[in-house]
């Protein structure tokens, strides 16, 4: 939803998946759309619509706009979020129709698998990992869905388009078809990183917490990220060839010389690392994504095929640059700039030295393990070069990592008694950035400054004493009033 707004959870309040967004923010669909332009999805979102708010509304989901609403202003090329079984969807039909009969052909075939002797059996146990999907690669989800984008680019002509292509993968279940389940092994993947430390009397209880997740336990185990890791990669390959098929396509339309392209993720995955599975925590190998950006403009020659390593704190996300290239300036809604003058030589003053990051984990059972009650379940991240300083609510000690010591992030250094005005410069930070939240979305700034101290011109004396700039006869001063409203006989 940041991505779709370009603005901080705290902001726009959609906290963790299947919290919807309120019906009241602005999404990049609509910044388009005021711009002429129309924005396609193609795969998966975790849109979901803001039920209450619709029906304050009245808004029955009859007519055009409802169903707009409902999709975050994306006008759905085909979408499949790939989470769970989604037996009426444009995918289970077609899955259907290529002969896979099934009520719910996702769970049945594509994330599942036969085993040695031919049983079917279920992808979402981990350990079934290793064989390969039921589903034909050509009718997998990064297949299907890359098809469908394909015929969106080709019905375009030479027409402005946006397309948010979103693949499911690499995302559990961790099933891929062949041959992408047998491409690696696990001498192939990037070791395990983790250190006893993580696990001692002093680590943080939230940590500990977080490591009696089942997932986190099933990972613990060397034979879970043996099984695992070869076949995410396998995934992530999958996903490099599919993309591939688009350059492709984008090469034989011609509009590699038009398109921006901004290819990034949302979040990594432990796959072990840390004592850990899934994501959500605060360390770099779930937060620190790559993004890669190819601008088709002459001006952007002079940076191109370069490195900027300071971006991943530069940047809020992408409506900022994608609506500077649309050219509709909307900075009451949302907290980025732009990275348009970064890919063309020009990024002008630094105007950010840290990341910040946000959790809810108020859906987690470690809140519950804990003892906490609803309300006391968020946390905040920020980083800079070297630290690492996370504030959790509830009355925890704060987690804090020297990034230049302890790359890895093993040694938490949230009670180093040495570290005091380190720590508390970093909370300052996170104050700071804090207090500058835009809650505002109603009115520019340009608009704020044009109503500052403007209350006269609206008919409005608050205060008055004297009548600037003279004096009434015998050196009294009077109040002055409206021309139409006539001095009471008393006053006079």
């Amino acid at each position: 939803m940041s991505f779709y707004t370009g603005r901080y959870v705290s902001s726009h309040g959609s906290t963790h998946n299947r919290v919807p967004l309120s019906v009241g923010e602005v999404t990049l669909g609509w910044h388009l759309r005021e711009s002429g332009r129309t924005l396609a999805l193609a795969g998966k979102t975790h849109v979901l619509p803001d039920a209450h708010g619709m029906r304050r509304l009245a808004l029955d989901g009859q007519n055009d706009l409802s169903t707009l609403l409902k999709e975050g202003w994306f006008r759905l090329v085909d979408r499949h979020d790939g989470h769970h079984g989604e037996p009426d969807s444009a995918y289970a039909d077609w899955l259907r129709s290529k002969g896979y009969a099934s009520r719910d052909p996702w769970t049945d075939f594509v994330i599942a698998v036969d085993g040695p002797d031919g049983t079917p059996l279920s992808g979402w146990k981990m350990r079934n990992a290793r064989y390969p999907a039921r589903v034909a690669e050509m009718h997998s989800e990064t297949a299907y869905t890359t098809d469908r984008a394909i015929e969106f680019l080709e019905a375009q002509g030479d027409d402005p388009f946006v397309l948010h292509l979103s693949y499911v993968k690499p995302h559990w279940p961790y099933i891929a078809p062949a041959p992408y389940h047998a491409m690696y092994k696990p001498e192939h993947c990037l070791p395990v990183q983790r250190h006893e430390a993580e696990r001692g009397p002093g680590a943080h209880p939230m940590f500990r917490a977080w490591q009696d997740e089942e997932v986190a336990q099933s990972f613990q185990q060397d034979v879970a990220i043996e099984t695992v890791r070869p076949t995410y990669q396998g995934l992530i390959r999958q996903v490099d060839d599919h993309l591939g098929r688009v350059w492709a396509t984008l090469e034989r339309l011609g509009r590699w010389r038009d398109t921006l392209v901004i290819f990034t993720a949302d979040h990594g995955d432990y796959l072990g690392d840390h004592w850990l599975g899934e994501k959500e925590l605060f360390h770099d190998c779930v937060q620190r994504v790559p993004m890669l950006v190819y601008d088709p403009t002459e001006a952007a020659d002079a940076t191109r095929g370069t490195e900027d390593p300071g971006w991943s704190r530069r940047w809020t996300w992408c409506p900022p640059s994608s609506m500077r290239s649309a050219s509709t300036p909307r900075a009451m809604w949302w907290r980025g700039r732009s990275l348009v003058p970064a890919l063309r030589g020009s990024q002008g003053e630094d105007w950010r030295d840290c990341a910040v990051s946000e959790l809810d984990w108020t859906f987690r059972g470690a809140r519950r393990r804990l003892g906490y009650a609803t309300g006391q379940h968020m946390a905040w991240m920020v980083r800079t070069d070297r630290w690492k300083y996370i504030h959790w609510t509830g009355g925890l000690r704060p987690r804090f990592f020297d990034l230049r010591q302890d790359p890895g992030e093993f040694h938490d250094l949230g009670e180093d008694r040495t570290l005091v005005g380190v720590r508390d410069a970093m909370r300052h930070r996170l104050l700071q950035w804090f207090t500058r939240l835009k809650s505002r979305t109603t009115i520019t700034w340009a608009e704020a400054e044009q109503r500052t101290d403007s209350h006269k011109k609206a008919g409005v004396f608050l205060g008055e004493w004297r009548r600037p700039p003279g004096r009434n006869p015998g050196g009294r001063s009077r109040p002055s009033r409206p021309r139409h409203c006539p001095a009471p006989r008393h006053a006079r």
